[in-house]
Protein backbone atom coordinates (compact mmCIF):
# COMPACT_ATOMS: atom_id res chain seq x y z
CA UNK A 1 0.00 0.00 0.00
CA UNK A 2 1.60 3.32 -1.08
CA UNK A 3 2.41 5.70 1.72
CA UNK A 4 -0.02 8.46 2.63
CA UNK A 5 1.36 11.52 4.42
CA UNK A 6 -0.85 13.71 6.58
CA UNK A 7 0.10 17.29 7.30
CA UNK A 8 -1.33 20.67 8.27
CA UNK A 9 0.22 22.47 5.30
CA UNK A 10 1.55 21.04 2.04
CA UNK A 11 3.96 23.37 0.23
CA UNK A 12 4.75 22.67 -3.41
CA UNK A 13 8.14 24.11 -4.36
CA UNK A 14 11.29 24.42 -2.25
CA UNK A 15 12.39 27.76 -3.69
CA UNK A 16 12.75 30.91 -1.61
CA UNK A 17 9.01 31.54 -1.28
CA UNK A 18 8.21 27.97 -0.24
CA UNK A 19 11.07 27.68 2.27
CA UNK A 20 10.41 31.13 3.78
CA UNK A 21 6.70 30.36 4.20
CA UNK A 22 7.52 26.95 5.69
CA UNK A 23 9.79 28.55 8.30
CA UNK A 24 7.10 30.97 9.47
CA UNK A 25 4.44 28.24 9.58
CA UNK A 26 6.68 25.81 11.50
CA UNK A 27 7.52 28.54 14.03
CA UNK A 28 3.78 29.11 14.49
CA UNK A 29 3.37 25.42 15.37
CA UNK A 30 2.09 23.99 12.08
CA UNK A 31 3.12 20.61 10.73
CA UNK A 32 4.55 21.34 7.25
CA UNK A 33 5.62 19.11 4.35
CA UNK A 34 7.50 20.58 1.38
CA UNK A 35 7.75 18.74 -1.95
CA UNK A 36 9.94 19.76 -4.87
CA UNK A 37 10.58 18.07 -8.19
CA UNK A 38 14.21 19.21 -8.23
CA UNK A 39 17.12 17.30 -6.70
CA UNK A 40 18.42 20.40 -4.96
CA UNK A 41 16.84 23.11 -2.84
CA UNK A 42 16.28 26.74 -3.72
CA UNK A 43 14.63 26.68 -7.14
CA UNK A 44 16.42 29.34 -9.14
CA UNK A 45 19.12 29.59 -6.49
CA UNK A 46 21.21 27.04 -8.31
CA UNK A 47 24.80 25.88 -8.14
CA UNK A 48 26.67 23.37 -10.25
CA UNK A 49 30.08 21.77 -10.34
CA UNK A 50 32.08 20.82 -13.42
CA UNK A 51 35.28 19.13 -12.26
CA UNK A 52 37.14 21.64 -10.07
CA UNK A 53 34.94 24.55 -11.18
CA UNK A 54 31.87 25.72 -9.26
CA UNK A 55 29.12 27.98 -10.61
CA UNK A 56 26.15 30.01 -9.46
CA UNK A 57 24.06 29.59 -12.60
CA UNK A 58 20.68 30.90 -11.48
CA UNK A 59 20.14 33.93 -9.22
CA UNK A 60 23.43 35.78 -8.86
CA UNK A 61 22.96 37.99 -5.80
CA UNK A 62 20.37 39.60 -3.56
CA UNK A 63 19.74 43.12 -2.30
CA UNK A 64 18.00 43.97 0.96
CA UNK A 65 15.67 46.95 1.26
CA UNK A 66 13.00 46.08 3.83
CA UNK A 67 13.68 45.88 7.58
CA UNK A 68 12.74 42.27 8.31
CA UNK A 69 14.64 41.02 5.26
CA UNK A 70 17.72 43.07 6.21
CA UNK A 71 17.57 41.36 9.60
CA UNK A 72 17.41 37.93 7.97
CA UNK A 73 20.38 38.73 5.70
CA UNK A 74 22.34 39.78 8.81
CA UNK A 75 21.47 36.37 10.35
CA UNK A 76 22.66 34.57 7.21
CA UNK A 77 25.94 36.50 7.29
CA UNK A 78 26.31 35.55 10.97
CA UNK A 79 25.64 31.90 10.07
CA UNK A 80 28.31 32.05 7.36
CA UNK A 81 25.98 31.32 4.43
CA UNK A 82 26.03 34.85 2.93
CA UNK A 83 28.40 37.81 2.54
CA UNK A 84 28.53 41.16 0.79
CA UNK A 85 29.83 40.78 -2.75
CA UNK A 86 29.96 44.36 -4.09
CA UNK A 87 28.31 47.77 -4.13
CA UNK A 88 29.21 49.01 -7.59
CA UNK A 89 30.65 48.03 -10.95
CA UNK A 90 33.65 49.87 -12.40
CA UNK A 91 32.34 53.20 -13.68
CA UNK A 92 29.05 52.87 -11.79
CA UNK A 93 28.04 54.96 -8.78
CA UNK A 94 28.18 53.23 -5.40
CA UNK A 95 24.78 51.81 -4.53
CA UNK A 96 23.17 49.36 -2.10
CA UNK A 97 25.15 46.22 -1.27
CA UNK A 98 24.69 43.02 -3.25
CA UNK A 99 25.00 39.87 -1.18
CA UNK A 100 25.94 36.40 -2.37
CA UNK A 101 25.52 32.94 -0.91
CA UNK A 102 28.59 31.21 0.59
CA UNK A 103 30.00 29.01 -0.90
CA UNK A 104 27.20 29.32 -3.50
CA UNK A 105 23.70 30.79 -3.59
CA UNK A 106 22.21 27.37 -2.73
CA UNK A 107 23.81 27.57 0.75
CA UNK A 108 21.03 30.00 1.73
CA UNK A 109 18.32 27.54 0.68
CA UNK A 110 20.03 24.71 2.59
CA UNK A 111 20.24 26.95 5.65
CA UNK A 112 16.52 27.81 5.38
CA UNK A 113 15.62 24.10 5.17
CA UNK A 114 17.40 22.99 8.37
CA UNK A 115 15.00 20.84 10.47
CA UNK A 116 12.38 20.98 7.72
CA UNK A 117 10.69 17.98 6.08
CA UNK A 118 11.42 18.32 2.36
CA UNK A 119 10.75 15.56 -0.19
CA UNK A 120 13.18 16.26 -3.02
CA UNK A 121 13.07 14.82 -6.51
CA UNK A 122 9.32 14.39 -6.00
CA UNK A 123 6.71 15.93 -8.25
CA UNK A 124 3.08 16.58 -7.36
CA UNK A 125 1.35 15.01 -10.38
CA UNK A 126 -2.17 16.04 -9.45
CA UNK A 127 -4.14 17.68 -6.66
CA UNK A 128 -7.79 17.38 -5.74
CA UNK A 129 -10.23 18.60 -3.14
CA UNK A 130 -11.43 15.92 -0.74
CA UNK A 131 -14.11 17.62 1.36
CA UNK A 132 -12.31 20.12 3.60
CA UNK A 133 -8.85 18.71 2.76
CA UNK A 134 -6.44 18.76 -0.15
CA UNK A 135 -5.05 15.57 -1.59
CA UNK A 136 -1.92 15.50 -3.73
CA UNK A 137 -0.79 12.48 -5.76
CA UNK A 138 3.00 12.35 -5.99
CA UNK A 139 4.96 10.80 -8.86
CA UNK A 140 6.42 8.16 -6.50
CA UNK A 141 2.92 6.74 -5.94
CA UNK A 142 2.53 8.31 -2.48
CA UNK A 143 -0.26 10.69 -1.49
CA UNK A 144 -0.38 13.72 0.80
CA UNK A 145 -3.52 14.81 2.62
CA UNK A 146 -3.32 18.39 3.92
CA UNK A 147 -5.60 20.90 5.61
CA UNK A 148 -4.01 23.82 3.73
CA UNK A 149 -1.83 24.15 0.66
CA UNK A 150 0.67 26.65 -0.76
CA UNK A 151 1.88 26.41 -4.35
CA UNK A 152 5.03 28.37 -5.26
CA UNK A 153 5.87 27.04 -8.72
CA UNK A 154 5.94 29.39 -11.74
CA UNK A 155 2.34 30.39 -12.51
CA UNK A 156 1.96 28.44 -15.81
CA UNK A 157 3.01 25.23 -13.97
CA UNK A 158 0.64 26.10 -11.10
CA UNK A 159 -2.26 26.50 -13.56
CA UNK A 160 -1.48 23.08 -15.07
CA UNK A 161 -1.47 21.52 -11.60
CA UNK A 162 -4.81 23.15 -10.64
CA UNK A 163 -6.29 21.84 -13.90
CA UNK A 164 -5.47 18.23 -12.88
CA UNK A 165 -8.07 18.49 -10.10
CA UNK A 166 -10.58 20.58 -12.09
CA UNK A 167 -10.11 23.30 -9.49
CA UNK A 168 -12.10 26.32 -10.57
CA UNK A 169 -10.67 29.67 -9.50
CA UNK A 170 -12.74 32.84 -9.14
CA UNK A 171 -12.78 34.78 -12.44
CA UNK A 172 -11.03 37.88 -11.05
CA UNK A 173 -8.14 35.80 -9.69
CA UNK A 174 -7.89 33.79 -12.89
CA UNK A 175 -7.67 37.04 -14.87
CA UNK A 176 -4.85 38.31 -12.61
CA UNK A 177 -2.92 35.06 -12.93
CA UNK A 178 -3.27 34.94 -16.70
CA UNK A 179 -1.63 38.40 -16.97
CA UNK A 180 1.60 37.20 -15.33
CA UNK A 181 4.41 36.66 -17.82
CA UNK A 182 7.96 35.33 -17.66
CA UNK A 183 11.08 35.59 -19.77
CA UNK A 184 13.39 32.63 -20.34
CA UNK A 185 17.16 32.61 -19.84
CA UNK A 186 19.81 30.38 -21.33
CA UNK A 187 22.67 30.04 -18.83
CA UNK A 188 26.14 28.89 -19.83
CA UNK A 189 28.65 27.53 -17.32
CA UNK A 190 32.09 27.63 -18.91
CA UNK A 191 35.36 26.35 -17.42
CA UNK A 192 38.40 28.42 -18.47
CA UNK A 193 42.13 27.70 -18.74
CA UNK A 194 43.05 31.06 -17.20
CA UNK A 195 41.63 34.20 -15.54
CA UNK A 196 39.11 36.44 -17.33
CA UNK A 197 39.63 40.09 -18.23
CA UNK A 198 36.56 41.10 -16.18
CA UNK A 199 37.42 43.82 -13.67
CA UNK A 200 36.63 43.47 -9.96
CA UNK A 201 34.07 42.64 -8.55
CA UNK A 202 33.77 40.11 -11.37
CA UNK A 203 30.33 40.96 -12.71
CA UNK A 204 29.10 42.69 -15.85
CA UNK A 205 25.51 43.55 -16.73
CA UNK A 206 24.90 44.33 -20.41
CA UNK A 207 21.99 46.23 -21.95
CA UNK A 208 22.55 45.29 -25.61
CA UNK A 209 23.39 42.13 -27.52
CA UNK A 210 22.84 38.44 -26.76
CA UNK A 211 24.36 38.56 -23.25
CA UNK A 212 22.58 40.10 -20.25
CA UNK A 213 24.98 39.05 -17.48
CA UNK A 214 28.51 37.74 -17.05
CA UNK A 215 29.89 36.56 -13.74
CA UNK A 216 33.45 35.51 -12.91
CA UNK A 217 32.93 32.71 -10.37
CA UNK A 218 36.60 32.74 -9.33
CA UNK A 219 36.55 36.46 -8.45
CA UNK A 220 33.17 36.02 -6.82
CA UNK A 221 34.71 33.44 -4.50
CA UNK A 222 32.44 30.64 -5.71
CA UNK A 223 34.96 28.65 -7.76
CA UNK A 224 38.52 27.47 -7.07
CA UNK A 225 39.46 27.75 -10.74
CA UNK A 226 38.57 30.24 -13.50
CA UNK A 227 34.93 29.75 -14.55
CA UNK A 228 32.25 32.07 -15.93
CA UNK A 229 28.47 32.09 -15.87
CA UNK A 230 26.92 33.73 -18.96
CA UNK A 231 23.21 34.57 -19.00
CA UNK A 232 21.63 35.10 -22.40
CA UNK A 233 19.36 38.13 -22.87
CA UNK A 234 15.60 37.59 -22.82
CA UNK A 235 15.37 38.07 -26.58
CA UNK A 236 18.27 35.74 -27.39
CA UNK A 237 17.05 33.11 -24.91
CA UNK A 238 13.46 33.15 -26.22
CA UNK A 239 14.73 32.80 -29.78
CA UNK A 240 17.07 29.91 -28.97
CA UNK A 241 15.11 28.14 -26.24
CA UNK A 242 13.74 25.25 -28.32
CA UNK A 243 16.90 24.94 -30.44
CA UNK A 244 20.13 23.05 -29.83
CA UNK A 245 21.36 24.04 -26.37
CA UNK A 246 25.08 23.50 -26.92
CA UNK A 247 24.95 25.56 -30.12
CA UNK A 248 23.19 28.42 -28.28
CA UNK A 249 25.83 28.12 -25.54
CA UNK A 250 28.65 28.37 -28.07
CA UNK A 251 27.10 31.54 -29.51
CA UNK A 252 27.04 33.12 -26.05
CA UNK A 253 30.66 32.06 -25.44
CA UNK A 254 31.66 33.66 -28.77
CA UNK A 255 29.86 36.87 -27.75
CA UNK A 256 31.68 36.80 -24.39
CA UNK A 257 35.17 36.52 -25.95
CA UNK A 258 36.10 40.22 -25.40
CA UNK A 259 35.56 39.76 -21.64
CA UNK A 260 37.55 36.55 -21.38
CA UNK A 261 40.91 38.10 -22.32
CA UNK A 262 43.34 35.35 -23.31
CA UNK A 263 41.40 32.65 -21.46
CA UNK A 264 39.99 29.80 -23.52
CA UNK A 265 36.94 27.68 -22.67
CA UNK A 266 37.96 24.08 -21.94
CA UNK A 267 34.43 22.74 -21.39
CA UNK A 268 30.94 24.08 -20.86
CA UNK A 269 27.42 23.09 -19.93
CA UNK A 270 24.14 24.86 -20.70
CA UNK A 271 20.96 25.16 -18.64
CA UNK A 272 17.66 26.64 -19.79
CA UNK A 273 15.54 28.57 -17.30
CA UNK A 274 12.10 28.61 -18.94
CA UNK A 275 10.65 30.84 -16.20
CA UNK A 276 13.79 32.76 -15.38
CA UNK A 277 12.22 36.05 -14.39
CA UNK A 278 8.67 37.40 -14.27
CA UNK A 279 8.25 40.42 -16.55
CA UNK A 280 4.63 41.08 -15.55
CA UNK A 281 3.96 40.56 -11.83
CA UNK A 282 0.83 40.64 -9.70
CA UNK A 283 0.53 43.67 -7.38
CA UNK A 284 -0.24 41.59 -4.28
CA UNK A 285 2.56 39.80 -2.38
CA UNK A 286 0.61 36.51 -2.57
CA UNK A 287 -2.83 35.24 -3.50
CA UNK A 288 -5.32 33.37 -1.32
CA UNK A 289 -7.23 31.73 -4.16
CA UNK A 290 -9.60 29.86 -1.83
CA UNK A 291 -11.01 33.13 -0.45
CA UNK A 292 -14.81 33.32 -0.90
CA UNK A 293 -14.94 29.78 -2.36
CA UNK A 294 -15.69 26.38 -0.82
CA UNK A 295 -12.11 25.25 -1.44
CA UNK A 296 -9.91 24.35 1.53
CA UNK A 297 -7.28 27.08 2.19
CA UNK A 298 -5.05 27.46 -0.88
CA UNK A 299 -2.47 30.20 -1.43
CA UNK A 300 -0.07 30.98 -4.27
CA UNK A 301 3.28 32.70 -3.79
CA UNK A 302 6.60 33.26 -5.53
CA UNK A 303 8.56 35.93 -7.35
CA UNK A 304 5.63 36.59 -9.73
CA UNK A 305 3.88 38.31 -6.83
CA UNK A 306 4.88 41.84 -5.81
CA UNK A 307 8.56 41.57 -6.69
CA UNK A 308 10.67 39.60 -9.17
CA UNK A 309 13.77 39.67 -6.98
CA UNK A 310 15.25 37.37 -4.36
CA UNK A 311 13.84 39.60 -1.61
CA UNK A 312 10.42 39.67 -3.30
CA UNK A 313 10.22 35.87 -3.33
CA UNK A 314 11.05 35.67 0.40
CA UNK A 315 8.47 38.35 1.25
CA UNK A 316 5.87 36.56 -0.88
CA UNK A 317 6.45 33.41 1.17
CA UNK A 318 6.08 35.34 4.43
CA UNK A 319 2.86 36.99 3.18
CA UNK A 320 1.39 33.63 2.11
CA UNK A 321 2.21 32.03 5.50
CA UNK A 322 0.41 34.90 7.23
CA UNK A 323 -2.67 34.56 4.99
CA UNK A 324 -2.81 30.79 5.54
CA UNK A 325 -2.53 31.21 9.32
CA UNK A 326 -5.59 33.48 9.20
CA UNK A 327 -7.72 30.79 7.47
CA UNK A 328 -9.76 28.04 9.13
Amino acid sequence: MPLSHRTDVLIIGAGLAGLSAANDLIQAGYNVLVVDKGRGLGGRLAGRRIGEATFDHGAQFMTAREARFKGVVAEWIQAGVAEEWYRSYPGQPNSHPRYRGVPTMTAIAKHLAIDMTVMRGTKADSISQQGNRWMAMLDNGETVVAKKMLITSPVPQTMDLLATGNIVLPADKLARLSRIQYEPCIAVMAVLDGPTAIEAPGAISLEKGPISWLSDNLQKGVSKIPAVTIHGSAEFSAHQFERDRMEAGQRLIDAATPFLGTAKVTEYQVHGWRYSKPTVVDEAPCMLVSEATDLPPLALAGDAFAGPRFEGAVQSGWAAAKRLMSTH
